[in-house]
């Protein structure tokens, strides 16, 4: 039940940073909008204005991709499948989801992901684990 309520309480803090996320991107595009519509004073004011757009549409890029992986992790919720391994269908720990709520591989999926550059099936994921484990056949 503690894992449940730990679900809920991960939708409240992702529902809350969907709702951050659009607010700031809105703000973002339409200060960049706003910006550009005014004409730059000389070369120095142009290359400071140029320079600060690129700091702030590389941060609503940034933004954009957590508010996708966000939107990601709410439709998992309403489908049931949030808080499992997309690769190995294994629970994901509620450490990781504390840390990082919108995480959807375990961590030694993550960690595969990362080390190999792709993300394995889970097929491939079960094969690795499995040979992984010891048997002692006695």
């Amino acid at each position: 039940m503690a894992r449940k309520d730990a679900l809920v309480n991960l939708r409240t803090i992702l529902v809350r940073r969907r709702d951050a996320l659009r607010s700031a991107l809105a703000g973002d595009l339409s200060l960049l909008k706003e910006l550009r519509s005014e004409s730059p004073g000389d070369m120095i004011d142009a290359a400071l204005d140029s320079a600060q757009d690129e700091i702030s549409s590389q941060l609503a890029e940034v933004e954009s991709r957590e508010l996708a992986h966000i939107e990601n992790a709410l439709e998992r919720m309403k489908s049931g499948e949030y808080g499992l391994c997309e690769v190995c269908s294994c629970k994901i720990p509620m450490a990781r989801l504390h840390a990082l709520p919108y995480a959807t591989m375990c961590i030694a999926c993550q960690r595969d992901s990362e080390r190999t550059g792709f993300r394995p099936s889970r097929e491939e994921a079960e094969d690795s684990f499995a040979g992984d484990v010891e048997l002692d056949v006695g």
